[in-house]
């Protein structure tokens, strides 16, 4: 599982013109499934997310994690995180997991991240054509692989 973290002023995302998903101070998530990929993957993400100090405390230093500000958290299935740009010029999805392995992880995670931030999590749509608009705070981005954890 591969996750792209973007601390975020806001961030929203449009499905055919309809805003489904709006959040002010917090992280925008895009999310890479391979069929690899299971509930140690998504314990160890969630985790991750809700205790990485990426936030910015009194003295302007990344010191508070998105539990400690209350933030707000948007997930985005994205299965070109898991492209391979190995050979040619054309990527390579063969690794991302298809949806009938995808969707279930997706949903897990979701309602896993929800569990431990003790909120609801907004999302995208899992398939859809999705506009994803974001004002990037810092700009502060993360990329984080769970089978690489580093």
């Amino acid at each position: 599982m591969k996750i792209v973290i973007q601390r975020v002023s806001e961030a929203s995302v449009t499905i055919n013109e309809v805003k489904v998903a709006n959040i002010k101070n917090g992280l925008l998530i895009l999310l890479g499934i391979v069929n690899e990929d299971a509930q140690e993957d998504i314990d160890f993400l969630v985790r991750k997310i809700a205790n990485l100090r990426i936030f910015n405390d009194e003295n302007d230093m990344m010191n508070k994690s998105l539990l400690d500000i209350d933030g707000e958290v948007i997930v985005v299935s994205q299965f070109t995180l898991q492209a391979s740009t190995k050979k040619g010029n054309r990527p390579s999805y063969i690794k991302a997991a298809k949806p009938d392995v995808a969707i279930p992880l997706y949903e897990n995670f979701v309602k896993s991240l929800e569990k431990e931030l003790h909120k609801k999590v907004q999302t995208g749509e899992f398939g859809a054509d999705m506009k994803v608009a974001l004002l990037n705070d810092g700009p502060v981005t993360i990329i984080i692989d769970s089978k690489n954890k580093e």
